[in-house]
């Protein structure tokens, strides 16, 4: 994954997160993370970002992975996020990178949905901070991997 792939992904996938402003912030095996900054086209009333327009960015932060993870496997697994919970912690001004770390329990998840054949669950987590490196929010994500 690099930025430019990212970018024409999201244009053609899903235009509103680009519009948004969520991009691409790093790549690394078993870690990404997205960044969004705070701007008219995603502001709430309250003067921060709106909370659809993180929960996008954290979506993201893991799905990539998991995709990638999925991909790198060779086996043909759905995925699907099936449960989300989030915290607001700090009003969400500037520019907020979502990080997840998580590739080695997702990849873990793969294997065993491989070998038995059957659903398995595993709530990744994407933490947003600030500028000041003050945790914004948080995001847990179920996803679900099966076999077809």
């Amino acid at each position: 994954m690099n930025k430019a792939f990212f970018k024409s992904l999201m244009t053609t996938q899903l235009p509103i997160a680009w519009i948004a402003g969520v991009r691409l912030n790093q790549w690394e095996e078993n870690k990404v993370s997205t960044k969004v900054k705070f701007g008219f086209l995603n502001q709430n009333p309250f003067k921060s970002m709106f909370w659809a327009v993180q929960g996008m960015a954290a979506e993201f932060s893991s799905g990539l992975m998991v995709n990638a993870k999925i991909q790198s496997s060779g086996e043909d697994i759905s995925m699907l996020v099936i449960g989300m919970q989030a915290k607001f912690l700090k009003k969400a001004v500037g520019k907020i990178i979502f990080t997840c770390d998580q590739g080695e329990e997702i990849e873990a998840a793969i294997r065993e949905a491989v070998a038995t054949k059957q659903g398995v669950m595993l709530t990744v987590k994407s933490r947003g901070v600030d500028e000041q490196n003050d945790i914004v929010s948080e995001f847990e994500f179920t996803w679900t991997f099966k076999v077809r």
